[in-house]
């Protein structure tokens, strides 16, 4: 019989090679996947058979985690890492059921972030072009003007993740079907328009880009490297998620945006922009890379106003 240790190892395994899980989704699995089984360990002992675990040892361990303070959303993580894994074993015959789904989702308050208006994002986007041109508005700006217009440009004018932003490599970019090739979550790819705005962009940045990496001697990534790289191109010279939240958040706090704004921010305001331009749900959907309809409500911030105005437009016996 296999421990309970080895039973969670080899789920995590599966997770890694079979699914193509992230590596932000492994860690979190992972970390939450030990977790528990070493509660299980010291609360029923080295040898404890996993049949033997209920629901009730799930109950008590997402207690213990209230005890150290953890909030109900970091509670609500734990609890879908252990149904997950419980799904598995069943699955393979570990246990003869997932005692987690008895296990109530602990309630979470619904906040999303306020999505900035189509007028706000314009006046920010605008103004960076405008930065582009101008000497004078450049030397004010401390980043990479041309660089970072595009990113703006990509995550709201695509509806991109952040992820897939620093992820696009120069070969990703289909001119000539005027659309970008990007890879969602667990590996899979898809392809988003390319508007003539991002379009625009990239074109005025790729010059600037050359002339970076040939001057720190990285001329073999000018065809096939990563499309955003950092300032001094060190490294793999590929722009890391860390470093756009940062820019995202610069310039929306220097163009009057609140602080709280960043790069998924710009994702929920491409979704809820385009339905409220009269877009087609599912169109957005595909176009956000959901797999589900509900998610996209959800990044949408759909009301039920606004969901009432969906159907008077589009079903035909809504008349």
């Amino acid at each position: 019989m296999s421990s309970v240790r080895d039973l969670s190892d080899q789920f995590l395994h599966m997770l890694a090679n079979e699914r193509g899980a992230s590596e932000h989704t492994l860690r979190a699995y992972t970390r939450e996947v030990h977790a528990f089984a070493d509660y299980l360990t010291s609360e029923l002992g080295e040898d404890v058979n996993i049949r033997t675990v209920e629901h009730l040892h799930i109950r008590a361990y997402l207690a213990v985690l209230y005890d150290r303070g953890l909030t109900r959303a970091s509670a609500a993580r734990a609890l879908a890492a252990v149904r997950s894994w419980f799904k598995w074993l069943a699955k393979h015959g570990h246990v003869e059921q997932n005692p987690a789904t008895l296990v109530a989702t602990p309630k979470l308050p619904k906040h999303l972030p306020r999505v900035p208006s189509a007028e706000e994002v314009n006046r920010v986007m605008d103004a960076m072009e405008q930065c582009n041109r101008a000497a004078d508005d450049a030397a004010e700006y401390t980043g990479w003007p041309e660089r970072d217009r595009v990113i703006w440009e990509l995550l709201y004018g695509c509806g991109i993740r952040n992820s897939e932003l620093v992820g696009i490599d120069i070969a990703s970019l289909h001119w000539a079907n005027d659309a970008i090739l990007v890879r969602g979550k667990g590996r899979k790819e898809r392809y988003v328009p390319l508007g003539d705005a991002a379009a625009e962009a990239i074109r005025a940045y790729l010059p600037h880009r050359q002339a970076k990496l040939q001057a720190a001697g990285k001329a073999n990534l000018l065809a096939t490297g990563p499309l955003l790289i950092n300032q001094t191109a060190r490294g793999e010279a590929r722009l890391t998620t860390r470093s756009v939240g940062r820019i995202v958040k610069s310039i929306a706090v220097q163009r009057g945006l609140p602080a709280d704004v960043h790069p998924h921010t710009l994702r929920h305001a491409f979704g809820t922009h385009m339905l409220e331009e009269g877009a087609d749900l599912r169109a957005i959907q595909e176009l956000l890379g959901h797999e589900r309809l509900s998610t996209t409500q959800r990044y949408t911030q759909l009301t039920v106003s606004q969901v009432q105005q969906v159907y008077d437009k589009t079903h035909p016996r809504a008349l």
